[in-house]
């Protein structure tokens, strides 16, 4: 069987990793990256740190704005798709690359599989809640990460090849944590010991493009007594470079890391806060606490097993959280056993 896989982001650039190897077994995959991360450490440091196949074809979109950035890929994916004739399209996740793959293929009667589906927020002002309601709605084939996914796609009325396969993502880090201890040595590099910081991802719309909600969050960080390590989104750069935003001494803003470097700063965190799905997940796999830096999350069983907390943006709940927020001591298997990629490969087989 011929499959288009369509990745674009970092989350689904760590998720092909493991699928690409169990579908090469038995299929012939074309690996599609639309650009829509596209610098080094963005992008081309995934492929190279996972050994992930370099694309069979860059669609090279770039950023923009949603409705440029999505047409733009429609336009390039349908003739990637016109030419390669694919028997399936894979796309993954809720970026805009996961919409444009998933209505290029329904536009073109090709089948489509979608991996992470039926995860919600509820909140439609989020471009990644539409992004994923289409393309479960599109989809031909539904590959959900738990129970819950399962339960939002059956209350849409999607109950035809449904399958709960667990985590590609939970996958990708048991694959790969012993080598990035072997490989990073990104601690050493920030002088940074085990259990003494607070690990900082911010890159949803909703915050950084709120210059409010932006603010607060500085001024959160600016307020908490203990070292920050801040990894910063070239999304989040140019909006606190607008609003001249200035960290105290004890934040510690840095370029963004490559997938190696960031499980290691996630392993080593005390804390974690972030507004990010993906590493809401690895902190959970590394049973780190984390605090969300939003009013609502799509993985709604971390914030149940009591080891995510939602705490949006106000500085005092922040604050208050960061001294009080302590986990139990239960961490509940919710993402399955890591072994996905090959559930999903059998199930296409």
């Amino acid at each position: 069987m011929k499959i288009v896989s369509v990745v674009g982001a970092r989350p689904e650039f760590i998720q092909s990793a493991p699928v690409s190897r169990a579908l090469r077994r038995k299929h012939q995959e074309v690996l599609v990256h639309t650009g829509q991360h596209y610098d080094y450490l963005m992008s081309q440091t995934f492929f190279d740190d996972l050994g992930i196949p370099v694309p069979d074809y860059n669609l090279e979109v770039g950023s923009g704005s949603h409705g440029y950035q999505t047409g733009q890929m429609l336009i390039r994916m349908e003739e990637v798709l016109l030419k390669e004739q694919p028997d399936l399209v894979i796309v993954r996740g809720d970026t805009n690359s996961t919409l444009a793959g998933a209505l290029t293929a329904a536009k073109l009667h090709i089948p489509s599989a979608h991996i992470e589906a039926g995860e919600r927020s509820f909140n439609r002002r989020m471009p990644e809640e539409i992004n994923r309601l289409l393309a479960d709605r599109l989809a031909d084939i539904h590959f959900c990460v738990c129970r819950t996914s399962v339960q939002h796609l059956a209350a849409e009325g999607i109950t035809a090849r449904v399958y709960q396969v667990g985590d590609v993502m939970l996958e990708a880090t048991l694959q790969n944590l012993d080598i990035a201890r072997r490989r990073s040595d990104i601690r050493q590099r920030l002088d940074l010991l085990p259990n003494t910081y607070i690990l900082v991802t911010v890159h949803r719309a909703a915050n950084t493009d709120d210059p409010k909600r932006l603010c607060e969050l500085v001024e959160a960080l600016n307020n908490i007594n203990e070292r920050i390590v801040f990894p910063v989104h070239p999304r989040t750069q140019r909006a606190l470079a607008q609003l001249g935003a200035e960290f105290a001494p004890h934040v510690q803003a840095i370029e963004p890391v490559g997938y190696f470097d960031m499980l290691m700063l996630e392993e080593g965190a005390r804390l974690i806060m972030t507004d990010s799905g993906g590493v809401q997940r690895e902190a959970y796999f590394l049973a780190i606490p984390c605090l969300t830096l939003r009013q609502e999350t799509e993985w709604v069983e971390t914030v149940e097993a009591g080891w995510n907390r939602l705490v949006g943006t106000d500085p005092s709940t922040i604050i208050n959280a960061w001294h009080t927020f302590e986990p139990p001591s239960e961490r509940p298997s919710i993402f399955g056993d890591g072994c996905a990629s090959q559930r999903i490969a059998a199930i296409l087989s």
